[in-house]
């Protein structure tokens, strides 16, 4: 049998499997069992049956994605990130079930610092905090993922790359979609689910378990539509901070009090330290509650209200590892380990207490006639109604009950709001087939973080004198338009143009005795985008997309820096934007039971935004680097009844060559690998259905060596504050009880891989669901 380059490539890739094909497609021979979501035209995915994505799905570029029947048979999911675990390149860094801080998302040239360079909807609805970007000391940037439960997703896109007009230089890595659920008739579901980590690491030998619970509720009646979902989470993470101390930081001697329990190790430079005791293990309870309204003024336009609520409690406590001759812990003072004494300051154990309730706001007028002309507005506002966190700045076992404390307070001054008009024209009697989609928007962002001293206890102590009080605002106004252009019988192409005035504003740092404002500043940017589609073969397309994209300095990075504890985070206002230009090439083709896909990609960027330590200083701070590459190429494949009938197999391997080209400011980092981007990564995944009631899944993720610091000196990856290699083994078994009626059954982690990234991840956790649907 003749088989293309592609095909070859593909074999070798994945020699365990016929070659595999996209989970977005599925074969007509299964259109009554699964509802097919997209058919091809000239590799343009086009949505077909459940609900649509609002993705620009004319755009030929690489576009992956999951349904909800997907994510139930397929994924131990417990939050909505989990839904694009197996998706190709992408990895969420999740520390534990309801991590609402630091799950930030990785693409294939941005790592897991970079929260700013991806964009997360749902339901058209901004999720992608671009507050600031990463997390930056105490205050974080992930993604608002709790606003969206796994029980409410009907299905979930992702657009690679920043190849459409119509989405901010925040799409540079990768675009996501969340689609939620609308009914049409009366549905109701209910679902409770149970996990357990038995966790091994340093002194640590505790189990940690989690429960979740979730109810929904719509229907439709005439032109109206309602859907209402509630969960709630209690969540007990791992230990995820460390106290520690290098072996020659301490001073030789008897002086101290002598010590045991502390355990020997090698930190990232493999430089010998103790680890003292655990830091930030988190109790976590959080609630969600979500109420969808549609209206249907006629059969072509419709008008959508979303209130999204999100409460979070959660409290970070430590646990030394150190005890005295008499078998007590000990917390503080002057200690001595093996002859050295060291001084353990009263925060060297930290406690916290964190308190957020968030709201959620989205209104959307739009028309879909699929004639000549149709039309959207749309807004939206996400507000921090509360979010306070409390510490103490006494040591234990004082803290555990009160004392003085601090409290940073960014309740009422946070948020963001959206506002959108778009349009699409589809003129007849022009040359070829065009579709001409264009929009003007809004995007603003307020950021207030106040830190004080509290009166009394820390616990609940109210507001008392100044610590810091940081802020400011930035907003941007953007107009764009972009054509789809079927020009020949095998050809489409899509130009497009995007044009951005940006502006920053009210930035201030005060303290104590001092007020420091920054002045505003502006700047406008045109980005363009174009994509090119060619139908080789009946089975074989052709695609290439180019885009560039301008992301701008966040209010956080510009003014967001506060200081605390040895290391000093301190403002840069003057921060320049960093540009980008994205290139990819693709071949795709249908192997009849599934999709085989070929993609290069390329991307520059100039003035990229990273916080650095300036050298021989223990100052950090969000400034440019001239110049990042990154080259590499993405094979991924997904195929049904592959081998025989009933077995789903889907796998992806990504290769990235990314690399710091140019910094002035820290020239010991060029030519090195650009932080938590790993060189190889790759997914595998098998789904057996032997029956119409049972579904058994295995899957694998691996991804390779990779560096936290710009000049790569964290050698050793498998330490606190490393970022470590890992190949970790998922399993689940889904039983349909009866009509109404599930249970599953999985192991995340299954083979207990033990890895970082920066903090330890998750180990081997078992997990147990119920489900009632009607």
């Amino acid at each position: 049998m003749n088989k293309t380059l592609l095909s070859l490539a593909l074999s070798a890739a994945f020699p365990w499997s016929t070659l595999p094909a996209s989970a977005q497609e599925r074969p007509a021979s299964r259109a009554a069992d699964e509802a097919p979501e997209r058919t091809r035209s000239l590799g343009v995915v086009t949505v077909t049956g459940g609900q649509p994505t609002s993705l620009p799905t004319q755009i030929p570029t690489t576009i992956e994605g999951i349904t909800r029947e997907e994510i139930e048979t397929r994924i131990n999911a417990t939050d909505s990130e989990d839904a694009l675990k197996y998706l190709p390149s992408l990895l969420v860094r999740k520390r534990y079930i309801g991590d609402y801080n630091h799950a930030i998302l990785s693409t294939r040239a941005s790592g897991t610092g970079n929260s700013a360079r991806s964009a997360v909807y749902a339901d058209g609805i901004l999720l992608s905090n671009y507050l600031g970007n990463g997390i930056a000391n105490g205050s974080n940037y992930a993604p608002r993922w709790g606003l969206v439960t796994p029980e409410e997703i009907e299905r979930v896109d992702v657009m690679y790359g920043p190849f459409s007009a119509a989405y901010p230089g925040n799409s540079a890595g990768a675009v996501v979609d969340y689609v939620t659920r609308m009914p049409s008739q009366l549905e109701a579901h209910v679902k409770m689910g149970y996990q357990s980590q038995p966790n091994d690491l340093y002194n640590t030998r505790q189990t940690f378990n989690s429960w979740q619970t979730s109810a929904s509720l719509g229907s439709r009646s005439g032109d109206w539509s309602w859907f209402i979902d509630l969960s709630r989470g209690d969540s007990q993470g791992q230990p995820l901070t460390f106290t520690t101390a290098t072996v020659a930081s301490g001073t030789p001697g008897r002086a101290g009090t002598p010590v045991v329990g502390f355990v020997p190790g090698l930190n990232t430079t493999n430089t010998p330290w103790y680890i003292l005791g655990t830091g930030t293990q988190y109790h976590t309870l959080q609630d969600h509650a979500k109420l969808k309204l549609a209206y249907d003024f006629s059969p072509t336009v419709t008008a959508t209200y979303t209130l999204g609520w999100w409460q979070n409690s959660s409290e970070g406590r430590p646990e030394s590892y150190l005890s005295n001759a008499q078998g007590q812990p000990v917390y503080t003072g002057l200690v001595n380990i093996l002859g050295r004494s060291f001084t353990l300051g009263p925060t060297a154990f930290p406690l916290t207490n964190d308190e957020q309730t968030h709201y959620m706001h989205g209104l959307s007028v739009k028309s879909n006639t699929q004639g000549e002309w149709d039309w959207e507005v749309a807004a939206s506002l996400y507000d921090y109604s509360k979010d306070q966190q409390r510490a103490p700045t006494v040591a234990l076992p004082l803290a555990a009950i009160g004392g003085a404390g601090t409290l940073q307070d960014q309740g009422g001054s946070t948020g963001w709001n959206t506002l959108t008009a778009k349009g699409t024209w589809r003129p007849q009697g022009v040359g070829g087939a065009h579709i001409v989609d264009f929009g003007v928007e809004r995007d603003a962002y307020k950021l207030g973080i106040l830190k004080t001293n509290v009166i009394g206890n820390w616990l609940y102590g109210p507001s008392g004198t100044l610590v810091s009080n940081v802020g400011g605002n930035t907003e941007t106004i953007a107009g764009w338009a972009q054509d789809s252009w079927s020009f020949a019988p095998k050809w489409k192409a899509v130009l497009g143009l995007r044009w951005e005035d940006w502006q920053a504003s009210n930035g201030f740092t005060a303290t104590a005795t001092s007020v420091l404002p920054y002045p505003s500043r502006s700047e406008s940017d045109a980005s363009p985008k174009a994509a090119l589609a060619y139908q080789w073969a009946d089975d074989t397309v052709l695609k290439a997309s180019l885009g560039r994209a301008v992301r701008y300095p966040t209010v956080g990075e510009l003014y967001g820096a506060t200081t605390g504890g040895a290391l000093s985070f301190i403002n840069n206002p003057f921060l320049k934007p960093e540009k980008s230009w994205t290139s990819e090439l693709s071949a795709e083709k249908d192997l009849g039971n599934g999709l085989a896909r070929a993609t290069l990609f390329h991307e520059t960027t100039d003035d990229a935004l990273y916080s650095q330590l300036i050298p021989n200083t223990s100052i950090s701070r969000v400034e440019n680097i001239a110049k990042v590459r990154t080259t590499g190429f993405e094979l991924s494949y997904t195929g049904q009844n592959v081998w025989m009938r009933g077995l789903d197999m889907g796998a992806s391997l990504t290769y990235a060559d990314s690399k710091i080209v140019s910094n002035p400011l820290f020239p010991a980092s060029v030519g090195k690998w650009q932080p938590r981007v790993p060189q190889w990564r790759s997914t595998v995944y098998a789904t057996y259905r032997p029956d119409a009631r049972w579904a058994f899944t295995a899957a694998a993720r691996y991804s390779g060596k990779q560096y936290s610091t710009l000049d790569n000196s964290d050698v050793n990856g498998f330490a606190y504050f490393g970022a470590s290699k890992y190949f970790t083994v998922d399993l689940r078994a889904r039983f349909q009880i009866d009509r109404q009626w599930s249970a599953a059954f999985g192991v995340d982690n299954a083979n207990n891989y033990q890895y970082w990234n920066f903090h330890p991840y998750p180990q081997r956790t078992y997990s147990a669901e119920l489900r009632w649907d009607y």
